[in-house]
Parts: structure tokens; sequence; C-alpha cells
């Protein structure tokens, strides 16, 4: 199959922006439902009458069903198509939707959450998959750009949507709200993405599904659990967590031997797209759990509504606006590390100012950091996944974006657990109180006038060390990040999957990677 770009065109012509138009459409959706739950926890707890812990799983239960479908995706778009898998994915998406929005208990809404999550995992893949093969890998990184502008909506617009919903209207709108929106872009795949081809000669790997998609549940369900249950000695943590590690081990070994593993593990032979992996799985962790803590400094804290909170946000993800598209062309003309190290010293500067944060900081210190932080994120989360798939064939890329998007979910939802974990722990330090208490027993003294000073600086104090942690998570992000492409690379399409291929523009010093 080839691009259906020509191969030294360097924009993206108007057919590949129409089709990255109906991508971003569908995958919105699933991104936005990542964040706009969040802001609704509290009066789901409330309208549910149940804890926090329990109430919890409302979202942890979406992750988990999205991570775990994610080693699907690959075998499933090279067997049935792309496009097929797209409306698919979108289908299950609206049916977990509807009737999430109709929960008549906490469990059933649990249950129809998973549902979403099984659709909402295959859609980011495939989309990566569908705009890379339309753009050709010669322009990756213009495609990362494009299709990083959901992943902004997100962070931007969910926390917002999410607060005016339940505020204004009903929790259970934050669901149906998604109707609208799927339908029109099930129409539009239909009509406008083009057919591909399937592949049907691969068996899918049976075996290798029931050991990584339930081992990668288990670990980061087993993670997730360690703030609830007051330590990593607590049965209910380690059990399911070893557990995940033994069957992720069984898969990495059965899938040496086999033909057609899950993950092809052959693409990691690969020295730039093991590379890129390892960056993602740093800038992960340590990003995408400091993304939890921001808007819960300003609920827990500064006391603002969710609403509020949300609009506080959005400094961030303006600054991702301005830079994720000069990121994405500037990663395909002059490489992917020249981009994304200049991006880590940003994100850097913004987050050594939160690891100073008081209960009284200016706001306009506080907004300006963010815009700064956003500003890093947009030249680095989209061209580090561009600098896996760019030197990789047509083939190959399908094997490729699951294997990424199974690292940066997984690796997000364990940064997300591990700032949660460091966070509880620090909070129920300063508050005397076991770890589950923590944030409870925080939020009822800071709303006591007669502790409020004493206890938001404790608070306080106890993100700035939550959020030092974070910083050095991303600092060891630039070792990694130092190997990554350098210059530009021109890709055949010939059957190889590795970086034998490919020039380096003049001017530049060569990084011989993958020989």
């Amino acid at each position: 199959m080839t691009s259906s770009a020509p191969a030294g065109a360097d924009k993206l012509d108007a057919g590949v922006l129409k089709i990255a138009g109906v991508v971003i459409l569908g995958t919105v959706m699933a991104i936005l439902d990542t964040t706009v739950v969040n802001v609704a926890l509290q009066a789901l707890a409330l309208e549910f009458k149940t804890s926090f812990d329990t109430i919890q799983w409302v979202a942890t239960g979406y992750m988990l069903a999205l991570v775990a479908v994610i080693p699907v995706t690959g075998w499933a778009s090279d067997r049935f198509g792309t496009k097929r898998l797209y409306m698919l994915a979108i289908v299950l998406f609206l049916v977990g939707s509807v009737l999430a929005g109709m929960a008549w208990d906490i469990t059933s809404l649990i249950v129809f959450r998973v549902m979403q999550g099984l659709g909402g995992g295959m859609l980011m893949p495939a989309g990566m998959t569908i705009m890379t093969k339309a753009a050709g890998p010669q322009r990756v990184g213009r495609v990362m750009s494009v299709l990083g502008v959901p992943m902004l909506l997100g962070p931007i617009g969910g926390p917002i949507l999410g607060g005016w919903l339940v505020d204004e209207v009903s929790w259970r709108w934050i669901f149906y709200i998604n109707v609208p929106i799927g339908l029109i872009a099930l129409l539009l795949v239909w009509r406008v993405l083009p057919a591909d081809d399937p592949q049907p000669g691969d068996k899918f790997d049976f075996p290798g599904m029931l050991m990584l998609s339930p081992g990668l549940a288990a670990l980061i369900y087993g993670v997730s659990n360690i703030p609830a249950a007051g330590g990593i000695g607590e049965v209910e943590v380690w059990l399911p967590a070893v557990a995940g590690i033994v069957l992720i081990g069984a898969f990495l070994v059965r899938a040496k031997r086999v033909a057609n593993p899950l993950v092809d593990l052959k693409l990691f032979a690969n020295r730039n797209f093991s590379i890129a992996v390892l960056a993602t799985a740093f800038f992960a962790t340590s990003f995408f759990g400091a993304m939890l803590l921001f808007p819960t400094y300003f609920l827990l804290v500064r006391g603002e509504t969710a609403l509020d909170a949300g609009l506080l946000m959005a400094p961030q993800g303006v600054g991702a606006m301005l830079t994720m598209p000069i990121a994405g062309a500037l990663a395909d003309k002059i490489g992917p590390r020249k981009v994304v190290l200049p991006g880590l010293v940003l994100i850097v500067a913004g987050m050594v100012m939160f690891t100073q944060v008081g209960a009284d900081t200016p706001y306009l210190q506080l907004l300006g950091a963010l815009f700064v932080t956003g500003l890093g994120m947009g030249a680095t989360m989209m061209p580090m996944m561009s600098a896996a798939l760019q030197t990789l064939t047509q083939r190959t890329v399908a094997r490729a974006s699951t294997a990424m998007s199974i690292i940066q979910q997984a690796f997000g939802a364990i940064g997300t657990a591990i700032m949660s974990i460091i966070l509880a722990a620090l909070l129920a330090g300063k508050f005397g109180v076991p770890t589950q208490l923590g944030q409870i027993a925080a939020t009822q003294a800071i709303h006591d006038p007669r502790t409020h000073d004493f206890a938001a600086s404790a608070a306080a104090d106890a993100f700035a060390s939550t959020f030092f942690w974070a910083l050095i998570l991303i600092a060891v992000c630039v070792v990694p990040a130092l190997f990554l492409p350098g210059a530009r690379k021109k890709v055949s399409s010939g059957p190889s999957g590795d970086s034998d291929h490919q020039d380096e523009d003049e001017g530049t010093t060569p990084v011989m990677l993958g020989h």
C-alpha cells in the first residue's frame, strides 16, 4: 500500500487534512472523556451515595479498559482494515456513552464506563495508523501535530465542559454529549475515509492477548490501589501487581518465539524506535502524573470550583497549541531531537516554579508557569511519537502505533498512580492520619476557618514536594531524548521496518541509529 501523498511533498494536502479532520472528531471524544469525568466525581459520589474510593473506579475502570484493548488494535487494523475498525470503535464508544448516561447505580456506571473504554482504546491507535498511512512516513511529524489537537482539547475543554454540565445541566450529560459528536463522526468516517485493504494472512495471537491485556490491567489496578489500601504491603496491591508482571513477562518470553505476536517485538530492533519508546515512557510517567496535580492543587489548596479549576488550566493548553504545529514541521525538517530537547527544557522551567508553590502563590505566576509548561508539551509529545514512526514502513505502522499507544497509556496511568501515592502519603504525614485519609483530612481542615491558614500551607507544601518528584522524572527523560534522531529521515517503502533506508540532510551530524 502506498502513501496517498507525493513522496517529496512537505505540506499536508487537502485530502490528508480532510482525513485528519475526521480522525480528530472521533478521537476527541475518547480523550475528552478521560478528563471530563474527573470534575464530576464528587457529584457522582453524592448521587450514588458512595465513597470516593469507590467512585474513583468510574475513571479507573475506563482507563483499565483503554489499556487492555490497545494490544488487539494492531492485529485488528491489519485483519479488518483501519476504516472498519475505526467505525466499530465509535459505535462501541457511543453505546457505552448512552448506557453510562442511563446508569441506575454505581456498579452499572462502572460497567458501562468499561464498555466506553473498550471503544475509546481503539480510537487513538487506529487514528494514528490512518493518518500515517495517508500522509506517508516522511510527513509523520506534521501528522502527529494534527492528531495532537484532540490531546490538547482534552486538558483544555474537558474540565471546563464537565464542570459546566455538572453545575448547570446534569451529570448524565457528560456522557450524552458524546452522542451527537459520535454520530457525525461515524457518518464522516463512512463518507470520507478511503477503504483500505485488510491483510487476513496473520493468525490472531489469542494466547498473547490473554497474557498482555489482563497483565497490563492487573498491574495498573494494583498500583492504583496503593492510596486506598494504605501501602504496597496490602494484598489488594501486591497480588494483582505481581500477577500483572508475571503475565507481561510471560508474554514477552512467548512473543520472541511465535511468528505473529500481538505486539511485534522485532520493532525494537530499530534503535530509533526503541529510544523513542523509552523517552515516551519517562515522559508519560512524569507529565501525565503532573497533569493530575495541577487541577487538584487549585481545587484543594485554593478552594476553586471545578469549573474555575478547569478554566485556570487553559493557559497550558494554549501554550501547547502554539508550539505543536511548529514542532511537527520542525521535527520533519531538522529531526525530533532538536525539537524535543528545547521542549523538555521548557517543561522543566515551568515545573521548577511549581516545586516552590505555596498557599498564596500569585495566580499570574501560576498561569505563566502553566503556559511555559504547555509550550514545552507541544514541542515534546508528538515529536517523540513521530521519531518512533518516521523510520518505519507502511507494513509496520499499525503494529508500531499500537505499541506506542500501549506505552503512552500504560505509563501515563502508572505515572498518575505514582503521583497520587506520593501526594497521599505527604498529605497523610502533614495531617497525622492514615494514607487513605490524607486528602479528606486536608479538605476538612482547609474548609475549617480555624485551621484554614495552617492547613492550606501544609497542603501546598505537600504539592510542592510531589511536583519535585515529577520534575526529577522529566529531567531523566532528557537522557533518552539526547539519542533521538537529529536530522531529517528519508524513508523508503522497502520491506524492512528498520532504519537502513534513511539519508541525512546536509549540514547536520548523522545519528547512526539502528545499525
